[in-house]
């Protein structure tokens, strides 16, 4: 099975390849939207619909088109990609020994229908030391990821637990994404 991406994420395309659907790639153009953290559930929302319209309208409707938006959220604070290494550090000194959300916007069109939804999943960090966090920031991985962690790399053993889906953390909750699949007729 084929879907259109509207992302150049290389994590959602894995995840998608995981179930073994074929993306292809298609980054949206759309300027995503922020907002207040008591409205990141909208704000998710939003811009997941706003990359899957603009692709849509571009390739039309052969075949789904998928995107996604990931935020994470902290003391009503939407935390971002951090634009720099002291971004990052701050950020995480924030998660350290703390529960955030991990709210993932997911919109799918196909053959005229649109269904958009939003996965939450609480995430609880450990206790990170100062030379922890420092450590991490030097492999880079931080800079590119909402939040500045990736549990899927070497961010794995900053976090403690999660309660919800575990993709969604990734950037694609595959089971809900699987439902509404579902729902129409993919």
């Amino acid at each position: 099975m084929k879907v259109i991406l509207a992302s150049a994420s290389p994590r959602r395309q894995a995840l998608l390849q995981q179930l073994g659907i074929e993306p292809v790639v298609q980054p949206a153009s759309f300027d995503e939207v922020g907002g207040r953290a008591e409205l990141a559930h909208e704000v998710a929302l939003t811009n997941a619909k706003g990359k899957c319209d603009a692709v849509y309208a571009e390739v039309g409707d052969e075949l789904p088109v998928v995107a996604a938006d990931t935020i994470v959220v902290i003391d009503n604070v939407i935390l971002g990609k951090p634009q720099d290494e002291a971004e990052a550090q701050a950020m995480l000194t924030r998660l350290s020994g703390r529960t955030h959300q991990v709210m993932t916007g997911v919109a799918v069109r196909y053959k005229g229908q649109q269904l958009a939804k939003v996965c939450t999943t609480d995430v609880s960090f450990r206790e990170l030391t100062a030379a922890e966090i420092a450590a991490y920031i030097a492999t880079k991985e931080p800079l590119d990821k909402a939040g500045a962690y990736g549990i899927q790399g070497r961010g794995a053993v900053l976090v403690e637990k999660i309660n919800g889906c575990y993709n969604n953390v990734v950037g694609l909750p595959l089971t809900m994404l699987h439902e509404m699949f579902r729902q129409l007729g993919v």
